[in-house]
């Protein structure tokens, strides 16, 4: 069973640096894809990055590459995004997931299990 929990969020300035952690309590991660999404108020969920299960291979929504970096650590069962020079569009929540079969890496109906999300909001 795969049980995702974001941490991390929280209120920064633009221009700033937030690193966000998704740790799965299972034993399991390994095997999976993992994808970072994130929903804005109002707006529909919209992918950010993913890596794949040994980390090879990374995706990256084409606005955001450069700026945010998606990582895991199998050893620790968690994935991580660094999102620098953050800017206040950056405000949403951000979502991880797991998927065991991921073709496109940026569709979320690929991914089999979320975690509840957490809060990141960049003040101008």
């Amino acid at each position: 069973q795969v049980q995702l929990v974001e941490s991390g969020g929280g209120l920064v300035q633009a221009g700033g640096s937030l690193r966000v952690s998704c740790a799965d309590s299972g034993r399991t991660f390994s095997r999976y894809a993992m994808g970072w999404f994130r929903q804005a108020p109002g707006k529909e969920r919209e992918f950010v990055a993913a890596i794949s299960w040994s980390g090879g291979k990374k995706y990256y929504a084409a606005s955001l590459q450069g700026r945010f970096t998606i990582s895991r650590d199998n050893a620790k069962n968690t994935v991580y995004l660094q999102m620098n020079s953050l800017k206040p569009e950056d405000t949403a929540v951000y979502f991880c997931a797991a998927g065991s079969s991921v073709r496109t890496a940026q569709a979320d109906n690929e991914y089999d299990y979320w975690g509840q999300g957490t809060q990141v909001t960049v003040s101008s």
